[in-house]
């Protein structure tokens, strides 16, 4: 190999570095989609039992999903929600996600009682959560939090459109984090669009408490009745809210919630999950 071969190649080594990093701000492409994990949340297959969801879910390319507890879980479950459970119900439901090859860090809970709540920590326990999705009333929070500390599942406020929930603007969120380490917030970009809010800003006030985000598209800002839409195809800057999360070293989940076409909205999300993880190796 003459030496006029092998400059070159010494030369096209030490262009890409000694240590094989990119340079600081810097992301690989083929690894930014996994910076902030996209999902799927159940609820945009709520009309089929828990097993399909879990099937489309896969269909769709995701990895991640968020269960919810008013969930009819079909035959396999007798139909029950997942309060109604029993804990070995409960490890047969583990067992239907870890066949799909799937995780579930979370699960959309709501709950009146404290002993409820207790409930929704212990089946957190056996399915492996890393956090709630709620919306407590104020008379809970410290109980949550505690029960949070003591098991290691954070509590996540979801944001909820105006009217809909107190939950509806970051402020409000903000009022049950303080002060309670164990409590942050899950951001659902179109219910604060729907209240009129833009969701970047909405995310910047929300800087060091997001847990989780639910991803959705409407045809109109500051309606509380804008249809929901497929993702990208909306009013909602994905782009802008994927660079303000990567400002942040959000890392995620983000669920895709589809709330339309709901007998047969499988192509849409899966076009979302793609739609997300795509646009990521741009920003």
């Amino acid at each position: 190999m003459g030496k006029w071969f092998i400059l070159p190649l010494i030369i096209a080594v030490l262009s890409c570095g000694s240590d094989g990093k990119k340079p600081s701000g810097e992301t690989s492409g083929e690894n930014v989609s996994d910076v902030i994990p996209v999902g799927v949340a159940l609820y945009s297959f709520n009309r089929f039992p828990f097993p399909e969801t879990l099937d489309k879910s896969k269909q769709a390319g995701a990895k991640l999903v968020e269960g919810f507890y008013f969930h009819k879980l079909g035959e396999d479950f007798d139909n029950k929600t997942m309060l109604e459970l029993s804990d070995e119900d409960l490890m047969r439901m583990k067992k239907f996600i870890d066949d799909e090859g799937l995780r579930m860090p979370s699960v959309y809970a709501g709950a009146k009682t404290e002993k409820d709540w207790n409930r929704f920590f212990e089946i957190g326990k056996i399915l492996d959560l890393e956090f709630l999705v709620c919306e407590p009333e104020p008379a809970h929070w410290d109980f949550l939090d505690s029960l949070g500390g003591a098991t290691g599942i954070k509590i996540a406020i979801h944001e909820h459109a105006k009217g809909k929930s107190r939950f509806w603007h970051p402020d409000s969120a903000l009022l049950a984090i303080e002060g309670r380490p164990n409590i942050g917030a899950c951001g659902d970009l179109g219910h604060w669009v729907r209240s009129g809010l833009d969701p970047v800003e909405c995310l910047k006030k929300l800087e060091g408490h997001l847990i989780g985000i639910h991803a959705k598209d409407l045809d109109e800002s500051g309606n509380i009745d804008a249809q929901d839409v497929k993702v990208g195809s909306g009013v909602i800057d994905y782009a802008a809210v994927l660079k303000e999360l990567n400002r942040q070293n959000f890392s995620g989940p983000m669920y895709i919630e589809c709330e339309h076409d709901w007998e047969n909205n499988l192509g849409d999300v899966k076009y979302a999950v793609e739609y997300l993880r795509n646009l990521q190796t741009v920003n």
